[in-house]
């Protein structure tokens, strides 16, 4: 078969491989170099750097939409397949309707719940207790294609978004795989994704990290799960930015008012919230390493009676 992949992140990669492992990739389509780190070196994708290993023709415009050129290409490709994780860009009609077969995007989310660029952290964010992967038919729209072939996955109350993130980029690749060979078969019958019930994971930033104390013990929690490895919760300690890697909930209440440091031991920082405590357990202050706070405190003093903000 000829099949195009587009995609751009590591989340991409096991799939880009189990492809090419299963069928071949006659070319790959990822982001444009960008640069990267604190010296702003440009850095290839993951994507592309598989690719080069097999000396898989790249190509990374910085729009498919409008661009004749690029369409031109993909025709000619004349592929039977494409497949898009996690790309970064919204196809045109143009190109939807070249494959032989189809055009199947691999969605990290239960569709029609989460559409959109961060559905793994939102989930985790909104306390969801299960996630998944969604196959399904590419449209015009934000995901809203026909769904094809899904997963589950379950979200306990310590998995971060990283974690995560590696369980669906896994079983995502077999669910991708499996979808094809169905599609391959015309064994698949695509259901068409109603919009009741759905839902949009909008692109993180950095605003979203900031603690609120006044919210409740469990939604903060969530709120570090999901935003661990990135961009990373964060409180102000003494004019110092704290971040925040991981914590629990715990089963105490608190007069104090929210975001008061009520303990400091080896086991972590107990901080008063809306509805009763949290613990937190692994912090980073600017210019050091995150260490747990049993580390922390070894050679450094947190203040109990101290309000975070």
């Amino acid at each position: 078969m000829n099949i195009v992949f587009m995609g751009t992140p590591n989340f991409a990669v096991p799939s880009f491989q189990k492809i090419i492992d299963e069928y071949g990739v006659v070319a790959a389509f990822t982001q444009p170099d960008r640069p990267k780190g604190r010296g702003k070196k440009l850095s290839m994708s993951p994507v592309k750097e598989l690719a080069l290993n097999y000396n898989i023709p790249v190509f990374q415009p910085e729009k498919v939409r409008g661009n004749e050129e690029i369409i031109k290409i993909l025709k000619d490709l004349n592929p039977d397949f494409i497949i898009v994780v996690a790309y970064g860009q919204i196809l045109p009609k143009a190109v939807l309707e070249l494959p032989k077969y189809a055009c199947i995007n691999l969605h990290a989310s239960l569709l029609p719940k989460y559409r959109g660029a961060a559905p793994i952290n939102w989930s985790i964010i909104n306390g969801e207790k299960e996630s998944g992967n969604t196959t399904m038919l590419m449209d015009v729209g934000l995901d809203t294609g026909d769904i094809l072939l899904t997963n589950k996955v379950g979200i306990d109350d310590e998995i971060t978004a990283g974690d995560l993130h590696d369980k669906l980029m896994s079983s995502g690749s077999e669910l991708l795989i499996e979808t094809i060979q169905s599609m391959y078969k015309g064994i698949l019958s695509p259901i068409k994704q109603e919009d009741e019930g759905s839902s949009y994971a909008s692109m993180l930033d950095k605003d979203i990290a900031k603690i609120n104390w006044n919210e409740t013990s469990l939604n903060i929690h969530n709120l570090i799960r999901g935003l661990n490895p990135w961009p990373i919760a964060h409180t102000d300690y003494e004019g110092q930015r704290m971040k925040i890697y991981k914590s629990c909930v715990m089963n105490k209440k608190s007069e104090k008012a929210p975001g008061t440091i009520l303990n400091v031991s080896k086991e972590g920082i107990e901080v008063s919230t809306k509805d009763g405590v949290i613990l937190i357990e692994i912090i980073q202050f600017p210019n050091a390493k995150p260490l747990k706070v049993e580390e922390y405190i070894n050679g450094h003093d947190i203040k109990e009676g101290l309000i975070l903000i």
